[in-house]
């Protein structure tokens, strides 16, 4: 299937409600599985990772089989954080995913859950899933973590920390990337009475109990995505005219890719905080050369791309490390498919490329190829708002963090065919 989108007048005015965390949603599940307090999670998000971590975790609970064959499909996520969690569970597991899924390497995590205590076999290629694990007691202690590698891994052990026999420390080797969603899994965290501590390059949590809030209505409520919040100031920073009210996100929020707000008024964007969520409004961008460091909010990088490739400004971007590894070769794939509006990508080392745009032609139409990757087409569909029209081969991969994207666009205007 390919949705060819277009928008005639290329202003962009109304409200959204923007679909919810799926970074949020799902640490909250993983919390309730661990929680022996029940409580309600509000506007979970539609997301099929979270779907699918939804539908195991409950299975699970429900099960007394002696061994689960469970699939994951292509959720990143959801086979980290489990990987953790069954390890700690009592049963035999077999955790498997798509092709893709297969190629992802876990073999830190696993190595890491090892050290803890943790009986996990590899049951294909060394170092990557599907994986059989043995869930039991982890006497837990201290592992050695390259903090260049995905936050995820960091963020599946810390969850499960608090059922260590003897707590967890997690030290550093080098930089650690990606921080603010660290971050985000221990407030969350403690929002449950379970407290971690920094130290200057380590981060240790005692054996604890997770409990919720004394209050007897209590629910966590879920904010809204600001990761799938960076396709709507990317359509906006494209835009000819825009007013846009995005409801549902926080100021403060636990999301690091919040920075979204700050990185776009380079691009002209204005961001005003209104009750229940924000307002986006369009200044006069900033057309001179752009350099960031995308550690931190790897997830909105191939948006920024599309971005300044179709302002004509040229980039450097650094901290790519984890791209290669998501659910495409993100870097090879955007370097594919920019290079169909003339932007040339130069890689110049894992971390690093330099983007080149030159003029684009508004009377051209292109195809994009998704690569089975969901940002992949909801990024390159602002082109929309400079050419006649852009094309997005197999667009339903949307549906793995924002199901409603397609039906959002066309509520301001956007046509799809």
């Amino acid at each position: 299937m390919i949705y060819t989108i277009s928008h005639p007048s290329k202003k962009i005015n109304g409200s959204i409600c923007l679909t919810a965390s799926k970074s949020e949603s799902n640490r909250a599940l993983m919390i309730q599985a661990l929680c022996s307090e029940k409580f309600e999670i509000k506007n979970l998000a539609t997301a099929e990772d979270t779907v699918t971590l939804n539908r195991i975790l409950n299975q699970q609970q429900l099960s007394d089989n002696n061994q689960q064959i469970i699939d994951v499909g292509a959720a990143g996520t959801t086979m980290r954080f489990l990987t953790a969690y069954f390890s700690t569970q009592k049963g035999t597991f077999i955790l498997t995913g798509s092709d893709r899924m297969k190629k992802r390497p876990i073999g830190i995590l696993v190595d890491a859950l090892r050290g803890l205590g943790a009986e996990i076999e590899y049951l294909e290629n060394e170092g990557f899933p599907p994986l059989k694990i043995v869930g039991k007691a982890l006497r837990g202690g201290e592992v050695v973590i390259d903090g260049s590698v995905s936050s995820q891994f960091v963020s599946a052990l810390l969850l499960i920390a608090p059922e260590l026999q003897t707590g967890l420390v997690i030290k550093f080797k080098g930089e650690v990337i990606s921080r603010p969603y660290i971050n985000m899994t221990l407030k969350m965290m403690e929002e449950f009475r379970v407290y971690g501590q920094w130290h200057a390059n380590s981060i240790s949590v005692s054996k604890q109990n997770y409990h919720r809030k004394s209050d007897v209505d209590y629910v966590y409520q879920v904010e809204a995505d600001w990761s799938s919040a960076s396709y709507w100031y990317a359509i906006a920073a494209l835009s000819e005219q825009v007013d846009l009210s995005i409801m549902g996100l926080n100021h403060p929020s636990l999301q690091g890719d919040a920075i979204v707000a700050d990185l776009f008024t380079f691009f002209g964007i204005k961001t005003e905080y209104i009750t229940g969520g924000i307002r986006i409004t369009k200044n006069r961008f900033k057309d001179e050369h752009f350099g960031f460091d995308f550690s931190d909010c790897p997830d909105i990088a191939q948006t920024i791309a599309v971005v300044v490739s179709a302002l004509n400004i040229p980039a450097l971007f650094n901290g790519l490390h984890t791209l290669r590894i998501k659910e495409t070769d993100r870097i090879e794939a955007l370097k594919i498919e920019l290079n169909k509006i003339g932007t040339s990508v130069e890689i110049l080392n894992d971390t690093s490329v330099k983007i080149t745009p030159q003029t684009v032609d508004f009377k051209t139409s292109v195809t994009i190829s998704t690569y089975d990757d969901h940002r992949m087409a909801m990024a390159f569909s602002a082109l929309a708002l400079k050419l006649d029209s852009v094309s997005i081969a197999d667009p339903e991969v949307v549906k793995k963090s924002y199901p409603n994207f397609w039906t959002d666009l066309k509520s301001v205007g956007f046509e799809l065919k």
